[in-house]
């Protein structure tokens, strides 16, 4: 009986262990692929922003381009948070700012702060916000299914946990990119927003 259950232990070890090895080889693979992601920004309840964002990754920066309309003129919160999970119409299902490490919430590039951390963009008077930023604090392979949050007010840089950057006025989940998408094609339009005309 021993013999027999050792003659089957040392068939089955090598082909889990061959198994797991081709499961992390592949999601390395995964990984190293994953350069580019879209985010098609949808408005939360009560609020009219949309936009489409990129990210594109090279020599470990994340540079983020595009554009978010429909916002208030002035400083908005813009940030990574938890969850790709657009559940809830207020937004709050996305969770927290995305802070893998258990840092506070702060300034992007100073001190500790959260990866998730992208500061502030700034809308016009027209209510359009241009997004051109860089970020060494994640990996794109680490934030997809995660998901953009752009904010009603300001973020203060400092206010713990998140800035006091008001409600979500918009968010999307960052997926991967078929191609790089053009910021000048037509904006996604919410089924909420749709509802509301």
């Amino acid at each position: 009986m021993k013999t027999q259950v050792f003659y089957l232990l040392s068939a089955v070890i090598p082909v889990a262990t061959s198994l797991v090895s081709t499961v992390k080889s592949d999601q390395k693979e995964t990984e190293s692929k994953t350069t580019k992601a879209v985010v098609a920004v949808m408005p939360t309840k009560d609020f009219s922003a949309t936009g489409l964002i990129q990210l594109q990754q090279s020599k470990g920066v994340v540079h983020l381009t595009g554009k978010i309309e429909g916002l208030t003129p002035g400083k908005h919160g813009f940030h990574i948070h938890e969850f790709g999970d657009l559940s809830a119409v207020d937004g709050s299902s996305a969770g927290g700012h995305f802070a893998p490490e258990g840092h506070r919430h702060g300034k992007p590039g100073k001190g500790q702060h959260h990866a998730g951390d992208l500061g502030n963009i700034t809308a016009d008077q027209n209510g359009v916000a241009v997004i051109d930023m860089r970020s060494e604090d994640f990996k794109l392979s680490d934030v997809i299914g995660r998901s953009i949050v752009v904010h009603a007010g300001a973020d203060d840089l400092a206010s713990q946990p998140s800035g006091d950057a008001g409600p979500r006025a918009g968010l999307g989940v960052i997926g991967i990119a078929k191609s790089t998408p053009k910021v000048t094609a037509e904006l996604p339009v919410s089924p909420r927003s749709a509802s509301r005309h």
